[in-house]
């Protein structure tokens, strides 16, 4: 190539990680390190940016946003601040829970990742997840997903269901969005 020569340039396509239209919805996201930036702009959106209020400042968004963030050290946390505003700002609507594995462990003794973290609050999740408007929102490390069947398996098998197959249906309905590697 050449000074001046033209680049195309082409990023991840489709509209795999798109918040649904709905502002009744209830949205959870998981991330792990980089996986935090989506997001950050999907909160961003929610709870700060013009582009998500009304004319008279309101904010278009009227669900729950419930992250989950995982790292391996506290100092790893970001837009802790940002998530603090959230939450006093929006009590009603913002929630937030960090798994910092390297620090932290559950009552069993076990690292503290993000299904770890989740499954403290299976059972609200689980319910949340029946809500036809709920949506997940997964992106960083691929081991999440594998964290998910772990901590969702069993009361899927005790509602007579099989969390994969659950998985995919949300999937099929466009409310499960996953972005890992």
């Amino acid at each position: 190539m050449s000074v001046g020569d033209d680049v195309l340039i082409t990023g991840p396509t489709g509209a795999e990680m798109l918040l649904p239209e709905d502002p009744e919805a209830n949205i959870i996201m998981l991330a792990t390190g980089t996986g935090i930036a989506p997001m950050r702009s999907y909160c961003r959106l929610l709870f700060n940016d013009k582009a998500g209020a009304n004319a008279d400042g309101t904010r278009k968004f009227k669900g729950l946003a419930w992250l989950f963030m995982g790292v391996p050290y506290s100092k790893s946390l970001l837009y802790d601040d940002e998530h603090q505003e959230y939450k006093a700002k929006y009590p009603d609507q913002w929630r937030y829970d960090y798994a910092v594995s390297r620090e932290d462990k559950n009552e069993a003794g076990q690292k503290m990742y993000i299904q770890t973290k989740m499954a403290e609050f299976r059972d609200e999740l689980w319910e949340l997840m029946q809500k036809p408007n709920t949506h997940i929102y997964m992106c960083g490390l691929k081991g999440m997903e594998s964290g998910m069947e772990e901590c969702f398996s069993p009361i899927a098998e005790k509602n007579g269901l099989v969390w994969k197959e659950f998985a995919k249906s949300m999937k099929k309905a466009d409310r499960y969005h996953v972005e890992v590697y």
